[in-house]
């Protein structure tokens, strides 16, 4: 069998090709205050909460959608110290709340009505109870886009703005 007649085997793109893989990079001061003008402008109470608690407490996503009422608040306060076991480590994180976090969410469970036990971001859809890790990443990819970012720089992993 001679070369012309072998004929070449079609191997798909690699899914990875031309995409940023591993860890991703932290969003910069400057941009965390475009971001939280821009939420606080628009009135948008469970997306600041959510912003200002995935910077504040530096928890995976997975980690941070699962919070619940009672994790930061209590009677009706939003702690300053909150502490929340990682579902990957099953290490407890503590992390502060700093004052416009606390108002953030402060304002968030009054405006949502949540009790104590319930979930601090509920899903809007009824097989879920809580924001998928997928929905939160389909946020903070808006979140980006919103102060002219490249979405697929950044993940949903961890929102660090002080990490390397």
């Amino acid at each position: 069998m001679n070369d012309s007649e072998m004929t070449v085997a079609y191997r798909p793109a690699p899914w990875n090709k031309g995409k940023l893989i591993g860890q991703k990079p932290p969003l910069k001061l400057r941009e965390i205050w475009a971001l939280r003008t821009r939420l606080e402008m628009a009135g948008k109470a469970k997306e600041l909460a959510l912003f200002n608690l995935a910077i504040d407490s530096k928890l995976r996503g997975c980690d941070l959608v699962q919070l619940q009422v009672n994790d930061v608040a209590r009677g009706g306060e939003v702690l300053t110290r909150a502490s929340v076991v990682q579902q990957k480590t099953g290490e407890p994180v503590r992390f502060e709340l700093t004052d416009l976090t606390r108002i953030a969410v402060a304002a968030w469970i009054a405006k949502a009505s949540l009790a104590s036990g319930s979930y601090l971001f509920p899903s809007r859809q009824h097989e879920s109870l809580h924001l998928s890790v997928r929905q939160y990443a389909r946020i903070l990819k808006r979140w980006v886009a919103l102060i002219g970012g490249n979405p697929q720089e950044y993940g949903p992993s961890r929102m660090n703005p002080l990490s390397p």
